[in-house]
């Protein structure tokens, strides 16, 4: 499954970048399945931000969200500035 994932605010320049593409192992189904492997990548700022808020293709959405082929998830702050 290839997805994007967008990186904000604060995640974005602790990780350095603002997004990747990448093709996931095929156990990964999950919005917090795909960030514990993130973490397990060297993504680790992933695990140490409280209250960290995900989307999938837009939508606000919890860890437990269904990932599907093509989707873009993104990860930032709980306060991230315009």
């Amino acid at each position: 499954m290839k997805i994007k994932i967008l990186y904000f605010a604060g995640l974005r320049e602790a990780l350095g970048c603002s997004g990747e593409n990448l093709e996931l192992p095929p156990d990964i189904a999950t919005v917090g399945q795909l960030r514990d492997w993130l973490v397990s990548q060297g993504r680790g700022k992933l695990a140490s931000v409280k209250n960290l808020r995900c989307a999938v293709n837009q939508a606000m959405t919890g860890f437990d969200a269904a990932l599907g082929d093509g989707d873009e998830i993104a990860f930032f702050p709980p306060v991230t500035g315009g």
